[in-house]
């Protein structure tokens, strides 16, 4: 077993047959066992500051040109858009895909991703097929594919969907062998993370089957993130420049700081991304600095399949990613239950395996996620419009800028509060510089935000903001 000892061996041997009997393909069981195995020959899945630099200067994908019509047609007609919507939203309290939630004017994150992969087409004279395809989970495979249903053949002549992987959770006590829980089983399980995306690909025949139909490229960015579209300049870059694989990276703020950046291997060497999770304690001051490390991974990148493919063929189907560690207890709600190691790699990070991979610096505007109902109530409001073309702009008069608002966690974290205290809909943020409100505060209908405002209620029982109000900062 490449020198694990019998205990590992043993362990080792559970957790492929627990995955193998799980139903997963032999891509999928590769890249584990390789993970496992290097996790039992002491590798951390850390990326060190020593060994890593600050990336410079990046292309800056406004600055690219308009192809011409047909340029763009053809380009779109051998491109696949993949959604990365295998997540349930349950920070949010949601049971269900999150990409089912209205979003804006009564539109779910599908409903407005099917309009634009639907409006590209009709720009484009119908003539490219452009699939959109999704990158499910199990949880919610079934809902998603039934909403999506209403707009026709999206995926063409693709399958609609495929379907992520799941990795059994091991003990933390260096046996490599699966955790029980017979409490609940699916807690056994982990998602190995968007880094499973290439598995997929290969295990589920969507690669083989996108090549022999005339599919040379693939675009992939998270089903919650309403500003990564297809953009054509951004295709017909990765085209010309014949670029591997290419990673969309905006400028850090500290905001930011949590986020996976971007970095380079010391000495000039390969680009890289690293996560927090790959961070040692002691770097974690340079990790946060947004100085040094500009640069964060948007989790929208762009695939030449065929570089794809050939990697594959090279590597016995499995990429080698950098692995990621993660250290949890097997009911992540219990610190008191089992501890668990969970094997996960990041989709960006195969940046640092595709030669002739890059970066592109790319605005703001195309990194709109939805992480917490903060970030829904801004898309909700008058701050951002959806425009003719199914994206969404901010407002103009914002100076390209969007409203800061934090709700209080415990009124507002989960969607059904969210919603109780905001029945009538968002208030208007169109001059809203920020909002922040602490305690438990209903908001009326017509209701209008200017400035910097501020709202205590640290008193029994719910403020109400009566329908119309002005909130002057």
């Amino acid at each position: 077993m490449n020198g694990d000892g019998p205990a590992q061996g043993d362990g080792l041997t559970q957790s492929l047959e627990k995955l193998r009997a799980d139903g997963a393909g032999e891509a999928a069981v590769a890249t584990f066992r390789s993970f496992a195995r290097r996790l039992a020959c002491g590798e951390s899945g850390l990326l060190r500051e020593d060994e890593i630099e600050p990336v410079g200067t990046l292309p800056d994908a406004e600055g690219l040109p308009e192809p011409d019509a047909e340029a763009a047609a053809a380009l779109l007609d051998a491109t696949i858009v993949l959604k990365l919507n295998g997540g349930l939203g349950t920070s949010m309290g949601m049971t269900r895909a999150k990409a089912l939630l209205d979003v804006k004017e009564g539109l779910s994150f599908l409903d407005v991703i099917a309009r634009q992969v639907r409006d590209l087409r009709r720009r484009h004279g119908e003539r490219p097929r452009l699939p959109l395809v999704l990158l499910d989970s199990f949880h919610t495979r079934e809902d998603s594919l039934a909403a999506l249903a209403r707009y026709g053949p999206l995926s063409a002549d693709l399958p609609a969907d495929v379907v992520q992987n799941r990795f059994p959770k091991l003990r933390d006590d260096g046996s490599l062998a699966p955790v029980a829980w017979p409490a609940d089983p699916e807690l056994e399980w982990a998602p190995p993370g968007h880094g499973d995306l290439y598995a997929v690909l290969q295990s589920s025949g969507l690669l083989d089957a996108a090549l022999e139909r005339g599919y040379r490229w693939l675009f992939a960015s998270n089903a919650d993130n309403l500003g990564a579209t297809l953009d054509p300049r951004i295709l017909a870059f990765l085209a010309g420049e014949r670029i591997s694989f290419l990673m969309e990276v905006a400028e850090r703020t500290a905001a930011d700081r949590k986020g996976g950046h971007l970095a380079r291997r010391a000495g000039g060497g390969a680009l890289v991304l690293r996560e927090v999770a790959q961070t040692a304690p002691q770097d974690m001051e340079a990790f946060q600095d947004v100085a040094r490390h500009r640069y964060f991974n948007t989790n929208s990148i762009w695939l030449d399949l065929r570089a794809l493919a050939g990697l594959l063929g090279e590597r016995g189907g499995v990429l080698g990613l950098p692995m990621i560690v993660n250290r949890k207890t097997v009911d992540p709600t219990d610190a008191g239950s089992s501890p668990v190691i969970q094997l996960e790699s990041a989709m960006g990070a195969a940046i640092d395996v595709f030669e002739g991979a890059g970066a592109l610096g790319v605005p703001r505007t195309r990194f709109l996620p939805v992480k917490t109902t903060d970030d829904l109530l801004v898309l909700r409001s008058d701050a951002y419009a959806l425009i003719d073309d199914c994206r969404l702009e901010l407002d103009p008069r914002r100076g390209g800028v969007a409203p800061l608002v934090r709700l209080d966690a415990d009124r507002y974290r989960l969607l059904a509060d969210f919603e109780s205290r905001f029945p009538a809909g968002p208030p208007s943020l169109l001059e809203c510089e920020r909002l922040t409100v602490r305690g438990d505060v209903r908001f009326g209908g017509g209701v209008v935000v200017r400035g910097a405002v501020t709202i205590d209620h640290e008193g029994p029982g719910q403020l109400v903001i009566p329908d119309g109000t002005p909130l002057q900062g």
